[in-house]
């Protein structure tokens, strides 16, 4: 990749024509992929350029890889990117895995056991795959490092979120989700995106156990900036309140639950 301008988060302007940068400096980019989806399930997927490795974040579903790997294609050639993320299985996130393998054959899958075990039904198998549970460590060329760190039932037994040491991002997969159809790159005022998470989390997420036990994992991590697959990007300035969305979250099992929970003891 040819020297990049430096950029972070504040400086991102979309343009659903080509890619948008959101941090690039030292020769480590990440950059927005976007896609034209109008619907309020709209998925992002990211792309981590340092030096010569190029790492794919929850690449998509099948539907948008086209345009996807056009966006790959105004920053790199697409059989340059040498490995993706996959934080679960879902199609959203990961359906189009096939097709980047069509692409470079000896692409490196990042994920977990329980996802790995469950990625074959997509119809590949005997591709390079990496266990972030046993190795949750992965150096890059500029000594920069992506750090991968577990989010069992948020909402996939096997999910994970992915640190980029360097920008001190944290791809959060669907951990932040949001579902709307008034959408922007960035959120502006973090009260008036909670009512769009709610819409994810409340039917999604496992429990409040399950959130506060993340939070527990990550609350020590410098974050600058949180990107999740759906919805909006979360600055600096809404990670503190992004934690305590969680930590105080009612979801799932405590709300499906709720009547044997009031009546224990009895």
């Amino acid at each position: 990749m040819n020297a990049m301008t430096d950029y972070d988060l504040s400086s991102a302007k979309m343009d659903l024509t080509q890619p948008t940068t959101l941090y690039a400096k030292n020769g480590h980019g990440i950059f927005w992929l976007g896609n034209t989806d109008e619907t309020a399930f709209r998925c992002n997927t990211y792309l981590i350029v340092d030096h010569d490795e190029a790492i794919l974040v929850d690449p998509g579903g099948k539907q948008y890889f086209s345009q996807v790997r056009q966006r790959v294609a105004q920053i790199l050639p697409p059989e340059k990117v040498s490995g993706m993320v996959l934080c679960h299985q879902d199609p959203d996130v990961a359906a189009s895995m096939t097709d980047w393998l069509e692409v470079n054959p000896s692409m490196r899958v990042f994920t977990s056991p329980r996802t790995q075990v469950l990625l074959p039904h997509y119809g590949r198998s005997g591709y390079q795959y990496y266990d972030v549970t046993e190795n949750p460590v992965y150096a890059l060329p500029s000594g920069a490092s992506l750090k991968f760190v577990e989010a069992p039932f948020l909402h996939f037994p096997g999910a994970f979120v992915t640190y980029d040491t360097q920008a001190r991002y944290l791809f959060s997969g669907d951990i932040w989700a949001a579902l709307s159809l008034d959408w922007t790159l960035k959120v502006d005022s973090f009260e008036q995106h909670i009512p769009k998470m709610n819409l994810f989390h409340l039917d999604y997420m496992a429990s409040n156990l399950a959130a506060r036990g993340f939070v527990r994992r990550i609350e020590k991590l410098a974050i600058d900036a949180i990107l999740p697959q759906h919805g909006s990007i979360l600055g600096s300035q809404h990670v503190a309140a992004a934690l305590d969305y969680l930590r105080n979250l009612r979801c799932g099992t405590d709300i499906i639950y709720a009547d044997l929970e009031s009546n224990h003891g009895e």
